[in-house]
């Protein structure tokens, strides 16, 4: 075996060695994150008597239940609190691309006196604590008369302006050629528009739809702050009533069971669009 052989099969080696130690680290790390996840799930169809009685936790289900998915959804209207969280996340959504898109698009192609300054202060809404913003917005819709509302909980979240941000990145990156030709072919800007910059940026723009629709899921501060009329609740406001009405704080398994139905749907959106966020996110902060 001469020395090049040698030195082949040496890396080779430690290739192999960097690849089995990236494994174990990232499946250890791995399991971390889902435990709570497993936890979760474990707890929901464990028995109240069961959960109660285990002094070490088991980390098997020994009899398995789904009486605590059925107590979740009688002990307050949970499945209404689904459709208010659906239109919500619905029509705030659909509102937040038109915003994103026009935004966007007068950002990265349309020239303006003054954009650069005004981008730069735009984009400096973001060093703004959301504490303050809030504030802001409660005291905003609260004097137009929009508090238990859905008016009220979604207009201040029509808006974002990272995913402006993003969006603007993405379209800079379409050549300026596609553009000038357009324009020498007589397109209108909204034409070009729909026609080319949001096909082209179509795993942009399905991206931040995604983490759209996750965060107006998972909204929890604002709908609590904004709303107490049980008819205008979201699901994070059922999590909340379920904890302070008794049965939640006392019935663990519940609770859990309630958190179960409500996290599946992100869950399974996230797994079939997975590959179409990573695109969208890498895309989004690559020019050129």
């Amino acid at each position: 075996m001469n020395d090049y052989e040698k030195i082949e099969r040496r890396a080779a080696k430690r290739k192999r060695a960097v690849r089995i130690i990236t494994i174990i680290l990232l499946s250890v790390w791995a399991l971390i994150v889902l435990f709570p996840f497993y936890w979760m799930v474990l707890s929901s169809i464990k028995s109240y008597s069961s959960y109660n009685s285990e002094r070490i936790p088991k980390f098997i289900a020994e009899a398995p239940t789904f009486k605590n998915y059925v107590s979740a959804f009688t002990e307050v209207p949970l499945a209404k609190y689904f459709v208010n969280t659906l239109i919500f996340t619905v029509i705030t959504t659909a509102l937040m691309l038109v915003v994103t898109v026009l935004a966007a698009f007068a950002f990265a192609r349309l020239d303006f006196r003054g954009k650069n300054v005004v981008f730069a202060l735009f984009l400096a809404l973001m060093m703004i604590p959301n504490e303050l913003v809030i504030i802001t917005n409660f005291q905003t819709i609260t004097n137009l008369g929009m508090r238990n509302t859905f008016h009220g909980l979604i207009l201040p979240s029509v808006t974002s302006v990272f995913y402006i941000y993003l969006l603007k990145e993405n379209f800079e990156s379409i050549p300026d050629e596609l553009y000038k030709a357009a324009k020498v072919d007589g397109t209108s800007d909204l034409k070009y528009l729909l026609k080319v910059m949001i096909p082209i940026s179509r795993p942009t723009l399905v991206t931040i739809t995604i983490l759209k629709v996750i965060e107006c899921w998972n909204s929890y501060v604002w709908p609590r702050l904004i709303t107490d009329d049980r008819a205008r609740f979201l699901v994070s406001n059922g999590i909340q009533e379920i904890r302070e009405n008794g049965f939640g704080r006392e019935n663990i398994p519940a609770m859990m069971a309630a958190v179960v139905v409500i996290s599946v749907p992100l869950i399974v959106l996230f797994l079939v669009f997975r590959k179409k966020i990573m695109e969208g996110v890498s895309r989004g902060g690559t020019k050129g």
